[in-house]
Order: C-alpha cells, then sequence, then structure tokens
C-alpha cells in the first residue's frame, strides 16, 4: 500500500503560474484551501486549470470568493465541493471548511465564530481526522499579521483544542505563509502558494 499523498495549498489570488506549477506536482488527491482568486475575480480561469487534475481536486471557498461560486465551478469543471464536507482516504477522513471569520474588507466568504463553530462540529466525530480551514487558529503562528497581531478564529482555535485533528492545515494570513505550529498533539500548518505536501500511511 503506498503512502497517499495531499497537496494543500491556498491563497493563490490569481497567481496562475503558481496554480499550475502546483497542479504539476503528482498526488492523490489535491486540496485548494481558499483565496484561489481576488475580490471572485477569474473563477473561469481557476476552473480550467484545476480541472487538469479533475476528479482529484476538492475546493475550499476562502474569503474572497462565494460558496456559491465555488459549487458552480466545481460543477462545470468535474471537481469536488470540499465546503463543509469530508471524505475518507484509506483510514483517514479528510474534512474541509472554507470562508474566514470576519474581516475589516467585508469580503465574500465570511462567517462569524458560532456559524464556524456549528459547521466544525460536524467533524467532530471523525478520526483519524485531517482538518483543512480557510481559516487559522486564533492566537498562533498561523494567525499573525504582525508582532503580537492576530487574526484568525476563535472557533477554529476551540475545535482543535477539543478534538484533536491528527493534522490541520489553513491559508488566509499571507504573513503566516509555511508557519507550522503543534497545538496539542495536532499538527498544524499555514500552506499559502508554498502549499504543503502531506504523505499519510
Amino acid at each position: 500500500m503506498h503512502s497517499l499523498k495531499l497537496l494543500i495549498f491556498s491563497d493563490i489570488h490569481t497567481d496562475w503560474k503558481t496554480l499550475e506549477r502546483l497542479l504539476g506536482v503528482e498526488a492523490d488527491y489535491y486540496i485548494a484551501a481558499g483565496d484561489q482568486l481576488t475580490w471572485s475575480k477569474g473563477i473561469e480561469r481557476c476552473g480550467e486549470i484545476l480541472h487538469s487534475r479533475g476528479d482529484k481536486v476538492y475546493v475550499l471557498p476562502g474569503n474572497h470568493e462565494s460558496a456559491d461560486q465555488v459549487s458552480g465551478m466545481c460543477a462545470r469543471y468535474g471537481l469536488h465541493n470540499f465546503h463543509e464536507r469530508h471524505f475518507q482516504a484509506g483510514k483517514w477522513h479528510i474534512a474541509g471548511l472554507g470562508y474566514s471569520n470576519p474581516t475589516p474588507f467585508n469580503t465574500p466568504g465570511e462567517y462569524s465564530e458560532p456559524q464556524i463553530a456549528a459547521r466544525l462540529q460536524r467533524f467532530a466525530d471523525l478520526a483519524p481526522l485531517v482538518l483543512v480551514c480557510h481559516a487559522p487558529p486564533y492566537g498562533t503562528a498561523l494567525d499573525q499579521i504582525g508582532p503580537g497581531v492576530h487574526a484568525g478564529s476563535t472557533a477554529v482555535r476551540d475545535f482543535i483544542l477539543k478534538y484533536q485533528p491528527e493534522y490541520f492545515f489553513c491559508g488566509h494570513i499571507h504573513e503566516a505563509e509555511g508557519a507550522s505550529v503543534q497545538i496539542g498533539k495536532t499538527r498544524a500548518r499555514s500552506v499559502g502558494k508554498a502549499a504543503y505536501l502531506l504523505e499519510l500511511d
């Protein structure tokens, strides 16, 4: 049994050259963790590029695109809408939640903290779990936009602390790209455009 490979990335923001390069990496699953677009622009080009990996692609809306836009793009290009959903790969459960906690910018994809908490709750019984959210957990290296300035989600943090998924991946905060942190037994990382290739036994 070969190890499962998941390529997880976020915050492409219409950098199509980077997206094409990432999809050139061999993996079993490709998870786009939100903000493929900027202010909802570029959805068709995004779909065309993601379509090169077709059925292996799972897409979350970030805060720059709406859930309806993403579900429409997935339907048109044969991709999986991953928002508020999960699938099983081997023994692993892989779950996704798009959107961010509220931002000062009034972007299309924002949830209140109680909305995030309610949506994450459906993943509480899944184990072993790989959780992918657009929003990072509050008060960690993954949501730091400047020294001592944090912009992540308290609901995401609380879920990780309580349910301890094996792995957690996020995006949203560009300044935190590539940062990783241990939260209890959860190994957590901000992927960004740098992406991360997760290998699971």
